[in-house]
């Protein structure tokens, strides 16, 4: 600190006022306070309280990337079908240990082209942990001690197109591969039409005394609803926005795309007349045969959370009843889900197909089933948020949401009824809610979603196998003789093989195993009892001990009798958990 003497005269007195400023002060008229859970010092300049197409979403990565050049790798994984690449954007300390060989978190989103907010979430979650490494000792261990691949988009051509083009509020799921969705022999000739030009396809109505709705009487500009069964109504609803394109006699029957790249992975895949969405064959679209051949070269992923969007779920398998699921590995996921409950209001911990809806080839289960990585989909954002307490799921829940759009908004979301013309019902009526409005949040409300998200994420993370060396002991039995005695921790509440990985032979076994230039194993065993000391001898190749898994929190030993003198090396080899190596002398 230091002290500036002010000398201020008045008209009868000399007044000697004593100002302290602080010694690092740099701008009077800054008086900024650091705030608790944000970065302390900040390297980028990033605002997330808006969405970002996948260009904007490659530019934070890119800076990410320039600002924190000893903690992240940027690079391409492949490209989508419009040739947009899938970014990867990888997060270790990569002077601790071999980034390959550490335990793996995936971490993707935006599956399905409307769910944007689930960029940004994963986008957030790689610059919290780069702004904090160093500043928060929890994020630095977690950082230090695994790598995280974070890909915020795996369907950049379904994103654009969200962001640059007309939509309801539901669409479009689809990437933008050419496609018939109504099997007529032409692809995509019966999209939405924005009939007023204003970014958004609302609801159409046309003036009835015969029709069955009319409206509201408290949001008459926006909303409808049911004439009674007794009295007139005033209006038809003629369906979305749309003109018949074909010809055929229908609206909007052939969208641009119209697959689903959540049912398209080589795990319990069906054919489109049995899994809506499948496309042609498993892997068929570029984006999940990326992602696959990805995940594939990276044996050492054993964590995933994909972010979907909307409802407030935490899900995990299996996607249809009586799919693949190790009772372990269920106990694992649900207690991880359960903390998610608990850091993110309003969100359910649900089994996929016996909470929401069965489902054939999708991604999550395809990490587990195939790969033995232990995953979770978080479906962000849920109506209840906004008011903080759980909103009713029909007309009166309805009301409330346009509630909040008039006043907490100002009305932006809504577009009032207004006339058009259209070339088959003459002159109608457009309105309704926004494209961005209903399944991702407002503005001032995104940065919260990032953030409980993505903690929750690091949380996921920091439960993935962590390898340690317990007690290590050489005991000598004789001229040249010894009994070296290993022990090895894992630290987190994952195994370092999930029981299904076990069962599948997915993943090489762990192994353990001592070398030394003048030592030999002549016998070695697993620990089965470190009590009475019972050991389960090995048959074959002495020098090493296998074992299926090291359990979550628990402990493996192995025992060797080693002849020969000199320094050993005692290794440890966990495709999922890591790698641990210490010398040891005779």
């Amino acid at each position: 600190m230091r002290r500036i003497l002010l000398i201020r005269w008045s008209s009868s007195l000399l007044v000697l006022l004593f100002v302290v400023v602080s010694a690092n002060a740099q701008d009077p008229a800054d008086h900024t306070y650091q705030a608790l859970g944000a970065p302390a010092q900040r390297k980028t300049d990033i605002a997330w309280n808006r969405f970002h197409d996948h260009a904007g979403l490659h530019a934070i990565l890119q800076e990410l990337h320039e600002a924190f050049p000893d903690l992240t790798e940027l690079y391409s994984i492949g490209k989508s079908y419009e040739g947009r690449d899938l970014w990867c954007l990888e997060v270790t300390n990569k002077k601790k240990g071999d980034p390959s060989r550490k335990s793996g978190m995936y971490i993707d989103g935006n599956i399905h082209g409307n769910e944007v907010q689930a960029g940004q979430v994963v986008a957030y979650a790689g610059w919290y942990l780069c702004e904090n490494y160093g500043h928060v000792p929890k994020v630095t261990q977690v950082v230090d001690d695994h790598v995280f691949y974070l890909i915020p988009t795996i369907n950049p051509d379904g994103r654009d197109y969200w962001f640059h083009a007309a939509h309801t509020q539901n669409s479009s799921r689809s990437g933008k591969m050419p496609y018939d969705s109504d099997r007529d022999g032409l692809v995509d000739e019966d999209d939405y039409d924005d009939l007023d030009g204003d970014g958004s396809i609302t609801r159409m109505r046309i003036k009835d005394p015969n029709g069955r709705w009319k409206p509201d009487p408290e949001y008459p500009e926006y909303l409808m609803v049911r004439a009674k069964a007794d009295e007139k109504g005033e209006y038809t609803i003629l369906g979305q926005e749309g003109i018949d394109n074909d010809g055929d006699g229908r609206i909007n029957e052939d969208p641009a795309g119209g697959y689903d790249s959540n049912r398209n992975w080589a795990w319990d895949w069906q054919p489109r007349h049995i899994q809506r969405g499948a496309h042609e064959y498993p892997f068929s679209l570029p984006n999940t045969r990326a992602v696959a051949e990805f995940v594939i070269a990276h044996p050492n992923i054993a964590g995933s959370q994909s972010f979907h969007n909307a409802g407030g779920m935490i899900l995990r398998g299996p996607g249809r009843e009586g799919g693949d699921i190790q009772p372990a590995d269920d106990r694992v996921l649900a207690y991880i889900a359960e903390r998610g409950a608990k850091m993110l209001p309003h969100y359910r911990s649900l089994i996929s197909w016996k909470d929401l809806y069965p489902t054939l080839g999708d991604e999550m289960e395809w990490f587990y089933g195939a790969r033995g990585i232990l995953g979770l989909v978080n479906e962000l954002w849920t109506p209840d948020n906004l008011y903080r307490q759980e909103l009713p799921r029909d007309e009166a829940g309805q009301r409330k949401t346009i509630e909040f759009i008039r006043y907490l908004l100002m009305n932006d979301g809504l577009v009032a009824w207004h006339e058009v013309e259209h070339p088959t019902y003459g002159k109608i009526e457009v309105g309704g809610t926004k494209k961005e409005w209903g399944r991702v949040p407002p503005s001032f409300l995104l940065e919260e979603e990032c953030h409980r998200n993505a903690l929750f994420t690091v949380y996921h993370g920091e439960m993935m196998p962590l390898v340690k060396f317990g007690e290590v002991t050489g005991e000598k039995l004789g001229r040249r003789l010894y009994k070296v005695w290993v022990e090895v921790l894992n630290e987190g509440l994952m195994p370092t093989r999930c029981a299904q990985d076990v069962a599948k032979h997915i993943s090489p076994p762990d192994i353990m195993s001592i070398s030394g230039e003048r030592a030999k194993v002549i016998s070695s065993g697993r620990v089965v009892d470190r009590f009475f000391k019972k050991v389960e001898p090995t048959k074959i190749r002495h020098h090493r001990v296998e074992f299926d898994t090291v359990p979550g929190m628990g402990t493996v030993r192995a025992q060797f009798i080693v002849s020969g003198t000199g320094s050993i090396t005692i290794s440890f080899d966990s495709a999922k958990g890591g790698v641990l190596s210490k010398e040891l002398e005779l």
